[in-house]
């Protein structure tokens, strides 16, 4: 991706980022069809908190995220992120809570996927443009002592 265009992207993503906190996410709470959410993570090398919008799919009590970085050869720097440092805070609309992210299990990815290409068929032409495997991340709520939330949302 070029310098200039990267520069232009995280220039938006920063934007919608202050809009969507602004607003409580009815403005850039959706991208088409599919909903938004705002995911912090800690940067791995530098530990400040950072934010991104990101598509996602509620899935049995999770939410998936997809970490395409638009079918780039590497991974978003948000990934990178969370798998170093798994426990991440997020924001649905109004709600904010804390999550633990982990990448999907093949098998999970497997299920997941079509219904993911069904919310936003772009993510398709992501894939194949790239020679890596697309994660598929899963957020689960942590409750308020740290650990995961059964049946969270």
């Amino acid at each position: 991706m070029s310098s200039l265009r990267a520069r232009l992207i995280r220039a938006i993503s920063h934007g919608n980022v202050h809009v969507y906190r602004w607003s409580s996410g009815r403005v850039g709470g959706r991208f088409g069809k599919a909903p938004v959410l705002l995911l912090t993570t800690r940067g791995h090398r530098s530990g400040t908190p950072r934010t991104t919008p990101l598509l996602y799919l509620p899935d049995d009590g999770d939410l998936a995220v997809v970490a395409s970085n638009g079918g780039s050869l590497h991974h978003p720097a948000w990934y990178l992120n969370l798998s170093a440092e798994p426990r991440v805070e997020v924001q649905v609309l109004s709600e904010r809570f804390s999550a633990t992210a982990r990448t999907a299990r093949p098998e999970e990815r497997e299920r997941i996927w079509p219904r993911l290409l069904e919310m936003y068929g772009p993510y398709a032409s992501y894939q194949a443009r790239t020679r890596r495997e697309i994660p598929v991340v899963l957020l689960t709520r942590r409750d308020e002592h740290g650990g995961s939330a059964p049946g969270a949302t």
